[in-house]
C-alpha cells in the first residue's frame, strides 16, 4: 500500500536532514545533493502528486514499460532512467528523459547514439561501474572507466556527465567505505580530465549516509525510504 503524501513528506524532511548530517561529518556543508526519487512501483498518482507539492525536483524510473505508462509530458521534473536498459528499448525512452545513469557497453552507446541523432539531441549520461565486481550486474570495470570514457568520444549525440554505481549489498561497513574512497577517487581522476563531469550518483536507501560522507556523492537515488516498501504485486 502506498503512502499518504504526508507520509512522504515526513520521509522526505528526515532524508534532508541526514543527507545535511552527512555533508556536516564530511566538511562538505552548503553543497547541494540532488534526490532522485526512485519510483518503480509507484502509481502515477503518487508520482504526479509528490512533483506537483514540489517534494521532488527529481525521479527515477528502473522499468521502461513502468515509465511509458506512468509518462507524464506536464509533469516540471527532471527525469532519470536509472536501471539497466537494454538496446531495443533506448528508442521509447531517448527523448523522454534527462539522464541515463546505466551508459556501460559499446552496444547501448552505439544505439543511444543512433535515436539521439535521429531526434537531433545529445543524450546526457552517467557511466555505470561495477564497483564491487560483480557478475550479477551490468557496469565497467573501476580500471576500465577512464579507456571507456575516453571512446564515449566517438558518438557525437552522447555527452557523459559523470558515474554511477550500485554498491554491494552485506558487506561490512569499513569494506563499504573503502569500495566509495576507491570509486571518488575513480570520479576524480575522469573530472580532471573532462570538463563535462560533474556528477556522481550513488548512494540508496541503505548506504547514502556513507555515499555522501565517505564517497564524495552529490546525487542519491531513494526508493524506500521516501515511497516505503515495494508492492510488488501491484500491477503497473
Amino acid at each position: 500500500m502506498s503512502l499518504t503524501l504526508v507520509e512522504i513528506e515526513k520521509n522526505m524532511s528526515d532524508c534532508l536532514v541526514a543527507i545535511g548530517d552527512a555533508l556536516s561529518a564530511a566538511g562538505r556543508e552548503g553543497e547541494e545533493i540532488a534526490l532522485v526519487g526512485a519510483v518503480k512501483t509507484q502509481p502515477k498518482e503518487i508520482i504526479d502528486a509528490t512533483v506537483s507539492r514540489g517534494l521532488l525536483k527529481h525521479i527515477g524510473d528502473n522499468r521502461v514499460q513502468e515509465m511509458l505508462s506512468n509518462y507524464n509530458p506536464d509533469l516540471n521534473v527532471t527525469r532519470h532512467f536509472i536501471g539497466r536498459l537494454q538496446t531495443n528499448k533506448v528508442k521509447y525512452v531517448i527523448d523522454k528523459v534527462d539522464l541515463i545513469h546505466s551508459l556501460d557497453r559499446d552496444e547501448l552507446a552505439k544505439e543511444i547514439d543512433k535515436q539521439a541523432s535521429k531526434r537531433g539531441i545529445v543524450a546526457d549520461c552517467l557511466i555505470e561501474v561495477n564497483v564491487g565486481s560483480e557478475l550479477s550486474k551490468g557496469g565497467v570495470e573501476m580500471s576500465d572507466v577512464i579507456a571507456f570514457a575516453l571512446s564515449m568520444d566517438a558518438y557525437p549525440n552522447i555527452r557523459v556527465k559523470g558515474l554511477m554505481s550500485v554498491m554491494p549489498k552485506g558487506i561490512d561497513k569499513s569494506d563499504l567505505i573503502d569500495l566509495y574512497k576507491r570509486f571518488y577517487d575513480v570520479y576524480n581522476d575522469l573530472r580532471a580530465r573532462n570538463s563535462n563531469i560533474g556528477i556522481l550518483s550513488c548512494g540508496m536507501s541503505d548506504d547514502y549516509q556513507i555515499a555522501v560522507q565517505y564517497g564524495g556523492s552529490n546525487m542519491v537515488r531513494l526508493g524506500r525510504t521516501i515511497f516505503g516498501e515495494r508492492d510488488y504485486t501491484v500491477k503497473q
